[in-house]
C-alpha cells in the first residue's frame, strides 16, 4: 500500500486538487486499491472547510470526482503515517520542516519535483487561475506516478 499525503497552505485548493486528481488517475488505471491518497493544510485558517469552490468547478469540468471533505492540518505524526509528503511549493515544504524537524526518510518534496521542470505551484488563491494550477497539478501527479510504478 503507498500512502500519499499532499499539502498546501490552506487545505482547500491544490492539495485537494492533487488528492482527487491522483485518486481520479490511480482508478483509471485500476489502482485504486493500492494507494492511500489523503491531504493536509500547514495553516489553521481554513480548518473545517470545504474544498474551494473554484477547485470544484474546474475539476467538474474535466470529470475528476470531487469529495465533499473538510481541510485539516498537517500534524507531526503524518510523517509516520504516510510514505510521500508532497508540498505544492517551496514554502509549503518549509513548512513542513517546521512540523517534523527532519526528513531522515527523504519523503518531502514539491509536487512538480517529479516533473521534468521542476518549480512552484502557484496558489489559485491568490491568482484566480484555476486551469494552470490545474495542468501544473497533472502534469506532478503524472510524473509521480511514473516514477514510482
Amino acid at each position: 500500500m503507498t500512502k500519499v499525503l499532499f499539502v498546501c497552505l490552506g487545505n482547500i485548493c491544490r492539495s485537494p486538487m492533487a488528492e482527487f486528481v491522483l485518486k481520479d488517475m490511480v482508478r483509471r488505471r485500476g489502482l485504486e486499491e493500492e494507494f492511500i491518497i489523503e491531504s493536509r493544510g500547514t495553516s489553521s485558517e481554513e480548518i473545517g472547510n470545504d474544498v474551494h469552490y473554484g477547485t470544484v468547478r474546474k475539476l467538474n469540468s474535466v470529470g475528476v470526482p470531487v469529495e465533499h471533505r473538510q481541510a485539516t492540518k498537517f500534524t507531526k505524526r503524518d510523517y509516520d503515517e504516510f510514505d510521500y509528503i508532497i508540498g505544492m511549493e517551496a514554502r509549503n515544504v518549509r513548512d513542513i520542516m517546521t512540523f517534523i524537524d527532519e526528513d531522515p526518510d527523504d519523503k518531502v518534496c514539491r509536487l512538480l519535483d517529479y516533473s521534468n521542470n521542476p518549480r512552484d505551484i502557484a496558489d489559485p488563491w491568490y491568482t484566480g487561475n484555476f486551469d494552470i494550477t490545474y495542468q501544473d497539478v497533472v502534469e506532478g501527479c503524472e510524473a509521480f506516478l511514473k516514477s514510482i510504478t
